[in-house]
């Protein structure tokens, strides 16, 4: 009696963590909210403090499997001539680092980052491996993502709707993007929040 009781308990404890590793809303092609999305940049500056930037043009397509979200892709991208900072001065700072000084947006106008794999690592979290190519390089980086709700419908728009929190962190000299490296930080973190919707 008792092997039984604790083969169903169990058993219901391994059918709740497979529910709660779906999301309740339709299988399909969703793309971000450029209304509620934003892209952050942190980085140290000089060790005195952590400065941040934002993109303001970010666009992201996300495969969602709801049943099996490790089975789910994404690609997003990032317009680096975007970019925009807090910044008063004599000179438009947003300018020096669109330039060749540090993303030479002009020669490499896009920044792409493509899903390889996903893995599954809590109730609403995940890691997401993939290509991020940048400054015209390639290399892999992982990205931590939280699903923070997902609504069916949303009470707004009638529509489902999934949004997601992401982390990424990488090293910017591996992108030949080297500039002041030591003084300013070499790492620099991503901060995504996004919100997603069906494709129209």
């Amino acid at each position: 009696m008792r092997n039984l009781l604790l083969g169903a308990a169990t058993a219901l404890l391994l059918t709740g963590a497979a529910s709660a590793q779906t999301i309740d809303v339709p299988a399909g092609t969703y793309v971000n909210d450029p209304n509620h999305t934003n892209v952050l940049w942190k980085l140290s500056h000089f060790g005195l403090s952590t400065y941040i930037g934002r993109f303001d043009t970010m666009s992201a397509t996300l495969e969602l499997d709801p049943e099996n979200p490790a089975q789910s892709s994404l690609t997003a991208t990032v317009d680096p001539a975007s970019v925009s900072v807090n910044f008063e001065g004599d000179k438009s700072f947003a300018e020096e680092i669109q330039s060749d000084m540090f993303l030479n947006a002009a020669e490499f106008p896009e920044a792409k980052f493509v899903s390889k794999s996903i893995e599954l690592t809590g109730e609403n979290t995940g890691r997401v491996t993939g290509d991020l190519t940048l400054h015209g390089q390639t290399h892999e980086e992982v990205m931590d993502v939280t699903l923070n709700a997902a609504l069916n419908p949303h009470p707004m728009t009638q529509n489902p709707a999934v949004g997601f929190s992401g982390e990424m962190t990488i090293d910017r000299t591996k992108y030949g993007i080297d500039q002041l490296a030591g003084p300013v930080g070499a790492e620099v973190t991503l901060e995504i929040e996004a919100e997603f919707v069906p494709q129209s």
